[in-house]
């Protein structure tokens, strides 16, 4: 095989959902009121948490950081998808390409810690009330935040070199919608198993550990909510874990059959579908599940944006 560097590819092209063309403007559609919604219940999150001296707390202030890298990773994926849709356009330029693998697996990773970190506040919370506010005070919650964003940052890079520097076989077709990662590997003709093995511990160290750290920290949550003795309570707290657990199983699950599955596994098709969960769907439910839904939230809502209908519109479906 004839070996062409990396650097010298200008352009690559997406194959995206062309393989099925009665399907590719649903996608767009949804993606793009996917899109919409995760900008909209993100902006709405971040500006009542940082006006609304109420939501002062170490848990909208974590809140807050998951929303703003919501709309960053949801826009690094989605917008250049919907952008070459709309212009008739398949194609990326080689620096482009860099970039959105970049902050795609920055902004997916700092998630994956930020989710894990977000449950302990949530235990300590529950399991711990009079010892969390010197638990968590202003400078661990800083420090939690900022360790979470340079892990992902730090990681991402890592993973993105690492690939950038391998040589391709003279093909710049990507048969996926984004310059995800595992797509573009697919076009190198060397060996990968460094690579390979770079993304393994990676992926085991920011996938399987977070999610165990979660589902730890729900379990000590839920033993305490067993003993609440007020059963409307418990019904209230044991919705609220069962809605935070899904969205968390949604976006583990997705990126764990991704970038977990064995190497001999071809379901590149599928995998363009599985992307859209957690590039897409989870950006979009997070606010929602974690926040909107919360009486203090909406009440913050409607005393800072009035009678917005967008607003109002967008409170009403998250009942």
């Amino acid at each position: 095989m004839v070996k062409t560097n990396l650097t010298v590819i200008s352009d690559f092209i997406f194959l995206g959902f062309t393989h099925y063309p009665k399907v590719e403007i649903t996608v767009f559609v949804l993606c793009l009121l996917m899109y919409l919604t995760t900008l909209l219940g993100n902006i709405i999150l971040i500006s009542v948490s940082v006006l609304d001296s109420h939501l002062h707390t170490p848990m909208y202030f974590f809140l807050s950081n998951l929303s703003f890298l919501d709309i960053w990773y949801t826009s690094s994926a989605l917008t250049p998808m919907l952008a070459n849709f709309a212009l008739g356009k398949s194609t990326i330029s080689f620096s482009g390409c860099a970039a959105q693998m970049y902050f795609s697996l920055a902004m997916g990773s700092t998630e994956c810690v930020l989710l894990s970190l977000m449950a302990y506040d949530r235990y300590v919370a529950i399991c711990n009330p009079l010892r969390y506010p010197i638990i968590m005070n202003k400078r661990v919650c800083v420090q939690i935040a900022a360790g979470s964003w340079v892990t992902g940052c730090f990681t991402a890079l890592v993973e993105t070199v690492s690939v950038l520097q391998l040589s391709l076989c003279g093909n710049s077709i990507i048969n996926h919608f984004i310059c995800e990662i595992l797509a573009v590997l697919k076009l190198v003709c060397v060996d990968t198993s460094k690579v390979e093995l770079i993304m393994l511990v990676i992926s085991v160290l920011l996938l399987p550990m977070p999610m165990l750290l979660i589902c730890i920290s729900y379990g000590f949550i839920v033993s305490s909510i067993v003993r609440i003795s007020s059963l409307d309570g418990r019904s209230k707290a044991f919705s609220t874990c069962a809605a935070h657990l899904t969205v968390v199983v949604l976006f583990y699950g997705t990126a764990l059959s991704m970038y977990l599955k064995p190497s001999a596994v071809d379901s590149q098709e599928i995998d363009k579908f599985i992307a859209l969960v957690y590039t897409g769907l989870t950006p979009m439910l997070n606010p929602i599940i974690y926040s909107l839904r919360n009486k203090e939230v909406k009440v913050a809502v409607k005393k800072l944006l009035g009678r917005n209908p967008l607003c109002g519109l967008l409170i009403s479906t998250s009942n």
